[in-house]
């Protein structure tokens, strides 16, 4: 498939991510088209490559861009950038903690 670049003036909105389906909104015909996959970002300039499903269009500036984020970040676990854990022994006797574990997805950069 091609990839295609958009570049957003002035920013590009932080929340966007790798894997995030692109679309856009047809200004002549109002339809929602679905471009493709989020396949890279350039925070610095602005810039996200989406990899094109054979047979669409590409915006014109006119058009209206807009994402749709990947659904395995609403699914259970963790989410965010911070966590705080506390663990308390109230135990009198000698206690080991054996293992630790969690399954952590960043909401949003």
């Amino acid at each position: 498939m091609p990839i295609i670049e958009i570049t957003f003036n002035p920013n590009l909105p932080v929340s966007t991510q790798i894997g995030d389906v692109a679309w856009y909104l047809d200004s002549t015909s109002g339809a929602a088209i679905e471009l493709g996959t989020i396949t890279n970002i350039d925070y610095e300039l602005n810039i996200i490559y989406i990899d094109l499903i054979p047979g669409t269009t590409p915006p014109d500036n006119s058009d209206f861009i807009f994402y749709q984020s990947s659904p395995i970040v609403s699914i259970g676990s963790l989410k965010g950038y911070y966590a705080e854990v506390q663990f308390r022994n109230d135990s009198t006797t000698k206690a080991e903690l054996f293992s630790i574990g969690s399954e952590v997805f960043e909401s949003s950069k």
